[in-house]
Order: C-alpha cells, then sequence, then structure tokens
C-alpha cells in the first residue's frame, strides 16, 4: 500500500509541473503577443510603393544591418527567403541568421529567450508557435534559403536572432 501511494505522489507530482511549465510558457507567448498590438497594413510607410514578390533576397555584414528592410508579400503565397552572409573576411567576421515572427510578438522578449538558445543556434524550440521561418546561422561567404508561406494578411517581423543584432538587424514583411 505504501508502494502505491508513492507511485500515485510521484505520477502527481509529475502531472502537475509538466502542466505548470506549459502553463509558463503560454503566458510568455502569450504576453509577448498581447504586449505588442499587430500593425495595420497601411500604418508602414512605404509600403505602398513596393510591388509584390514571392522571393525575399536578405544579405547581413559586419555592420548589423540587412541590406533590405521592407518586403510586400501575398498572404497563401509561397515564398523564398534568402540570406546571404556578406561580412567581410576579417577576425571580427560575424554570424547572421533571419528569424520571421507571427505578427504582434514581442520582439524584445523573443530576442531574450533566443539569446540563450546557442544550442539552437538562437532559434528557441520553446518558442516554434511564434515563428514562421528561419534560415541557419550563416558564417561569412554562406548562405541559407528556406520556403514558407504566410497565411494571413499582417504585418511581421523579422530579426537576426543572433545576441545583440536584433536591435538594428530587423525589418518587417507586409503580407497582404
Amino acid at each position: 500500500m505504501k508502494k502505491i501511494c508513492v507511485y500515485v505522489f510521484a505520477v502527481a507530482l509529475l502531472l502537475s509541473s509538466c502542466g505548470q511549465g506549459k502553463s509558463d510558457q503560454g503566458d510568455k507567448q502569450n504576453t509577448s503577443k498581447a504586449a505588442q498590438p499587430a500593425e495595420n497594413i497601411e500604418t508602414v510607410p512605404g509600403i505602398e510603393k513596393l510591388e509584390f514578390s514571392d522571393s525575399i533576397k536578405l544579405e547581413a555584414n559586419e555592420n548589423m544591418r540587412f541590406n533590405k528592410e521592407l518586403f510586400r508579400v501575398r498572404a497563401g503565397k509561397k515564398i523564398r527567403l534568402i540570406l546571404k552572409n556578406t561580412s567581410a573576411k576579417s577576425n571580427m567576421s560575424m554570424s547572421h541568421n533571419v528569424v520571421i515572427l507571427n505578427s504582434g510578438t514581442d520582439i524584445a522578449d523573443f530576442a531574450d529567450v533566443a539569446r540563450k538558445a546557442k544550442n539552437e543556434q538562437y532559434v528557441p524550440s520553446e518558442l516554434t508557435s511564434i515563428i514562421i521561418a528561419h534560415t541557419k546561422l550563416v558564417s561569412r561567404g554562406e548562405s541559407d534559403k528556406v520556403e514558407f508561406m504566410i497565411p494571413h494578411a499582417g504585418v511581421y517581423d523579422f530579426i537576426c536572432s543572433f545576441p545583440g543584432h536584433w536591435g538594428t538587424m530587423q525589418g518587417k514583411i507586409v503580407a497582404e
């Protein structure tokens, strides 16, 4: 009888801790989404001047900037993202990636979690529900490409999630 009680207690403890972890994670994601309201397409300066594209070509370098910061795509259509690291050969050569986030995601909150995910190339698996797509981390001279789809109209942020880069390496994808 004592063995059964210990077993029941252990299972109850395990289940309650598993549920609590999911709840905390969900609350963090919900807080992140609520902290920054989604932008309206009309509020993105310059979007009316851009043509629709099914290809996003980005370059990143040692200046911690993407060469482009705004893209216009069709919601529900396949999009190809190509990232090329064009950093000059030096001891300061940096690695970069691109992470496209759900509309309304708080970038700073995401980046705070991402900086601790070194083993996952700074793309935390615990936040996959708010990531639309991402490239791998690429070093100088390398490139990566991914295909994805944005199912709904809206404004979606993209960043480099390497620690400290997101502040200057970010942009927007407007899906219509």
